[in-house]
C-alpha cells in the first residue's frame, strides 16, 4: 500500500468497505500509469452484453458469445481490449510482460479477426482514470491494495469471485504481520 509501488501492469483492489460506490470490491488492472495519471480496466465486472452483441459488424465479432466487460465508470461507451500475445501486435501499447493495451477499433478487430480465444483477449467498455497524483493520494489514504502484475487474475475463469479470492489473501497476509512480535 505505498505510492512507489505503483507501476503499470500493477493490480489494484479496494479495501473491504470501500466508501466509493463506483470502486467497491474492484479489481484493476493498470493498462497505463506514468506522470500524466493512470488508466485501469475492471477485471471482475462481467457484463450480461457479448463481443458479437456489442461489436456487431466488426470482422470476427459475429462468432463471439464472451462477454464484454465494464472497464470502469468513465466513458462507457469507449471500448478497449486487453490481449495476451508473445509477439507486439501492431497499432497498441504494450503495459506488461504479454500483455497489450488495445485502444482503437481497428487493432481490437484484427484481434477478434485473427481468432484470439476468451482466454487471451478481453473486451471492455469504460475504463477507470485517475488524474497526476491522484491515485498515490488514494493508496496513501489506505483506498487501495497493490498486487503484482500476474497474468492469472487479468484473464481469470471466475472473475466475478476475483475481489473476494483477493481481499482475503490480502487481509490473511495483513494478520499475519500483524501478530504480537512480528516485524516487516
Amino acid at each position: 500500500m505505498r505510492p512507489e509501488d505503483l507501476a503499470q501492469g500493477k493490480i489494484i483492489i479496494t479495501p473491504r468497505g470501500s466508501p466509493d460506490p463506483h470502486f467497491s470490491n474492484s479489481v484493476i488492472v493498470l493498462a497505463h500509469y506514468d506522470q500524466t495519471g493512470a488508466l485501469g480496466l475492471m477485471l471482475h465486472y462481467k457484463s450480461d452484453l457479448t463481443i458479437q452483441k456489442a461489436l456487431k459488424g466488426i470482422a470476427g465479432a459475429e462468432k463471439r458469445t464472451d462477454p464484454v466487460f465494464v472497464g470502469g465508470p468513465v466513458e462507457l461507451p469507449v471500448v478497449f481490449a486487453l490481449q495476451r500475445t508473445k509477439s507486439a501486435p501492431t497499432g497498441v501499447s504494450h503495459v506488461t510482460d504479454d500483455l497489450y493495451l488495445m485502444t482503437s477499433k481497428q487493432s481490437i478487430a484484427t484481434a477478434l479477426a485473427d481468432g484470439h480465444p476468451a482466454s487471451d483477449l478481453r473486451v471492455f467498455i469504460g475504463y477507470s482514470g485517475w488524474g497526476p497524483g491522484q491515485l498515490e493520494r488514494e493508496v496513501r489514504r489506505s483506498g487501495w491494495y497493490i498486487f503484482a502484475y500476474d497474468e492469472s487474475i487479468i484473464f481469470d475463469d471466475h472473475p466475478d469471485t476475483l475481489w473476494n479470492r483477493l481481499i482475503a489473501k490480502t487481509e490473511r497476509r495483513l494478520a499475519i504481520f500483524q501478530r504480537p512480535g512480528s516485524t516487516f
